[in-house]
């Protein structure tokens, strides 16, 4: 899938993945929009990687354009 696919399914609540990251990474989702100190926090990508836990994730252009993306179960 690319990611115009998989974007609605990271919409949705649904985790996924690239194919072909082979290593530490589990996967990546978005939260959605919350308050954060009665202001409002936009939605925003995390990744998922094995041994660290939670941490921002922006799309490369290369992410972006690839055809690898899978949902994780």
């Amino acid at each position: 899938m690319n990611f115009e696919e998989i974007l609605p399914c990271l919409k949705a609540g649904e985790k996924v993945i690239r194919g072909n990251w082979g290593g530490a990474e589990l996967y990546v989702k978005l939260v959605p929009a919350e308050t954060l100190d009665g202001e409002t926090m936009n939605p925003y990508f995390v990744i998922n990687v094995r041994g660290e836990g939670y941490t921002m994730f922006t799309p490369t252009v290369c992410d972006l354009l690839a055809e690898d993306w899978k949902i994780v179960e």
